[in-house]
């Protein structure tokens, strides 16, 4: 596509939601323009080289984007897009001794594993699953659509229980949720650890309830992972959208959204972008996919009390992640469930605190300190995805590290800390572990803010109630619409939120397509 004279669309941000947003738009026929500020496209679902192999950003699991319609929309597949199921979905481990015990997309073989280790919680399991399902069925519908009164009268008429226990659940903490059905923390703390604490909140926070669906949502959907690393994804994705006309520009930061009008009440309407070094292109529409809080309004004279609503609240950063290439892959010194030592690596296995602990580590961040004994999420993405295998030989290793302050008391530079997250990782597999470690680097929030433009290396997620969301308020964030004409928003911080989903993508573009 020619950049002579005006675009129909500008897309500022090429995350996963700004690539599909910028997909969906070309392939509607609106002359399309994809600005990212970083060489590569993807963001924080991309998969790069480093330490000698090609590694993810961020978790290389994705579960969210496969309830969606958007493989299917964009065509992703004939683009290069292929899955790998996970099975098993997880495996939870934990600090001080618990058993271990297996997750599998199928309900009743992930019980038949609880019968052998936690009896007790059996029906429990069973009776959550049963309750939460309909729950989770009926987000990842209204994921689908543009929030509003229309979608809130839609989900009224129906007066159904799921709808009756999403407005429910949503207002009681997780942890209060989960112990209406289960006895042990080691059924509690697992389902926390894939929902408030990936939030940076304490499950026992009122509003977190919702987090805890995420034991349904496996059993609902299959856990998969794209073929060469989470990046898979946006590199079909880039390539449907260049293959429908867009055009893509990296290295390119836009300084500015220019507004025409803007002395006006209503706020007045796009008109285009300045780039940094001044360049100007005109566009009709501008599709806000990154953080709003690093893009100024040129000519707006909306009032002080918008542009904070507009910008996300500041929150640090509180999660860490080490890549590594290892000679030898770890062994586990138990296997549950019959799994053989390479079964046991496919999945994403999570080495946990207790209840009281979880709430310790929390508090140790918050001090600036990391915890002794920290959250884990830990995988081996090679032994699955035999494409990601080094080309020296050997496997990739991811580590995700929950709680790590973005302050750190004494600083990053020169901390012992993410060295020691080796050693206490260690301490969970068969000796040698450290040693088999050829190279590694550690991803903490300071490295995120950097690297990825994430201030205070925080990624925001959509806060808002699932009322005010299917009420539409705010407008910017769940409607994706603003004051200002032809300006919209997009990306992790709109309904429905942060993680590997697209949902936000896909609905922008259907909003801003309409307004032409």
């Amino acid at each position: 596509m020619s950049l002579n004279g005006s675009i129909d669309v500008a897309v500022l941000g090429a995350g996963h939601n700004g690539l599909i947003a910028a997909a969906y738009l070309a392939r509607a026929g609106l002359r399309t323009l994809l600005l990212e500020a970083r060489d590569t496209v993807g963001g924080c679902a991309s998969t790069v080289e480093a330490v000698g192999a090609r590694v993810n950003i961020c978790n290389c699991d994705h579960l969210l984007v496969r309830a969606m319609p958007i493989a299917d929309e964009l065509d992703l597949a004939d683009f290069g897009l292929q899955y790998l199921d996970v099975e098993p979905v997880g495996i939870s481990r934990f600090w001080d001794g618990h058993a271990t015990w297996t997750a599998w997309h199928d309900l009743e073989t992930t019980l038949d594993g609880l019968r052998r280790t936690y009896p007790d919680e059996v029906d429990g399991y069973r009776r959550f699953v049963r309750a939460a399902l309909p729950v989770a069925e009926l987000l990842v519908e209204l994921a689908q659509q543009t929030p509003g009164p229309s979608v809130l009268g839609s989900v009224l008429r129906r007066r159904s229980t799921a709808a009756r226990r999403l407005w429910t659940w949503s207002r009681r903490s997780a942890q209060s949720l989960l112990g209406d059905f289960f006895g042990h923390e080691a059924l509690v703390v697992p389902a926390l650890a894939t929902g408030p604490v990936v939030w940076g909140l304490d499950g026992s926070t009122p509003g977190t309830g919702l987090g805890a669906l995420g034991y349904a949502v496996r059993h609902l959907v299959q856990m998969g992972r794209p073929v060469s690393g989470s990046g898979g994804l946006t590199d079909a994705v880039l390539r449907s959208f260049e293959a429908a006309g867009g055009h893509l520009r990296c290295g390119t930061r836009v300084e500015s959204v220019l507004v025409d009008g803007g002395r006006r009440a209503s706020g007045g309407r796009v008109s285009g972008v300045r780039l940094a070094g001044g360049e100007v292109v005109e566009s009709a529409a501008v599709v806000v996919a990154c953080d709003p809080g690093v893009v100024a309004l040129e000519g707006s004279a909306l009032s002080e009390g918008f542009v904070r609503r507009w910008t996300p609240g500041r929150r640090d950063g509180y999660e860490s992640k080490l890549d590594a290439v290892l000679a030898e892959p770890p062994i586990y010194s138990e296997a549950p469930d019959g799994l053989g030592a390479s079964e046991a690596l496919v999945p994403t296995t999570f080495v946990l605190p207790g209840l009281d602990a979880l709430g310790e580590v929390l508090a140790a961040s918050a001090g600036g300190r990391v915890g002794e004994r920290p959250v884990f999420y830990a995988n081996v993405p090679s032994v699955l995805d035999h494409t990601m295998r080094p080309p020296g030989g050997g496997e990739v290793f991811s580590l995700e590290v929950l709680y790590t302050p973005y302050a750190l008391a004494g600083g990053w530079s020169g901390s012992a800390e993410p060295a020691r997250w080796l050693e206490v990782y260690g301490e969970t597999v068969q000796p040698g572990f450290v040693d088999s470690v050829v190279d590694w680097r550690a991803m903490t929030p300071p490295s995120y803010e950097e690297q990825f433009g994430m201030p205070r290396g925080h990624a925001a997620t959509f806060s808002g109630s699932p009322l005010s969301a299917l009420l539409g308020r705010p407008r910017h964030l769940t409607r994706y619409t603003t004051p200002i004409g032809g300006l919209f928003c997009a990306g992790a911080a709109t309904f429905p939120g942060a993680g590997v989903w697209g949902a936000s993508g896909r609905n922008v573009a259907s909003v801003v397509a309409r307004s032409f």
